[in-house]
């Protein structure tokens, strides 16, 4: 048997679908309280600390 392609829309919703299992699995990492905390030396936490630092000279 010939291998059957998927019509547009289907390719599409196969796309999205697999997009938003990729941005909930990321963005569960960083939830409070989650059993993966996020690393120290991450760039998100390097860039929090940065905000931090700014918005308190800020003030």
């Amino acid at each position: 048997m010939g291998v059957t392609r998927l019509k547009r829309k289907d390719r599409r919703n196969k796309t999205v679908s697999r997009l938003e299992v990729q941005f909930l699995k990321l963005g569960r990492n960083i939830e409070i309280g989650s059993k993966s905390k996020e690393p120290k030396k991450s760039q998100v936490a390097k860039n929090n600390a940065v905000l931090d630092k700014l918005t308190a000279e800020s003030k």
